[in-house]
């Protein structure tokens, strides 16, 4: 019995010290939107994390973007938003890490599944990548960051006149072609 008790309350501390992790909702909603075109930052849909660590919808959206609160498990902080036709693909890719599976694996169930038709991809959409530093005061994100990538799928070097290794910053290039995630990358150079 003492063992139980003791054992409950350390459950309960341990989960409301990690649930401390857990950026304030407001908070996650506005970073995440930083990665949000300007054009679509008033109705993006946004998805963050619960005070229980559960990824769950923030904000409902009106429009064609949907926006990513950083992780709170990650060192690194990243937000990511993209066309809202992206969404089958990015639910899929969540739903497979979920189960464990690892990057490759993920990567060749997608392709499988777009080539069998069980899961729609676009014929193209954007996804934007805003980095940064959380400063541990102010909670300012410092020295930010976008890149940008165009989701063109099966799109190869030849058929976009694009090379298929990384360029200098702000090149573009195309990343994975030939397959369902072929992407044309743009790094911006950095300050």
């Amino acid at each position: 019995m003492k063992k139980t008790a003791l054992l409950l309350c350390i459950l309960s501390l341990s989960l409301h010290i990690w649930a401390q992790d857990i950026p304030q909702t407001e908070w996650q909603i506005q970073t995440a939107l930083m990665a949000v075109p300007d054009d679509y930052k008033d109705g993006a849909k946004v998805y963050g994390y619960d005070t229980n660590g559960n990824f769950v919808t923030l904000r409902e959206g009106s429009n064609d973007y949907i926006a990513l609160a950083a992780d709170p498990k990650k060192d690194k902080f990243s937000t990511a938003a993209y066309h809202k036709e992206l969404e089958p693909f990015m639910a899929r890719g969540r739903a497979l890490k979920a189960q464990g599976k690892a990057f490759q694996e993920i990567f060749d169930i997608r392709e499988a599944e777009v080539k069998a038709g069980k899961l729609q991809m676009p014929d193209k959409a954007t996804l934007c990548v805003f980095t940064g530093e959380v400063n541990a005061e102010t909670k300012e994100i410092e020295n930010p960051y976008v890149r940008y990538v165009f989701y063109i799928p099966f799109a190869t070097g030849e058929s976009t006149g694009l090379p298929t290794t990384p360029t200098p910053p702000g090149h573009a290039w195309l990343m994975d072609p030939g397959t369902h995630r072929a992407h044309i990358m743009i790094t911006p150079p950095k300050n």
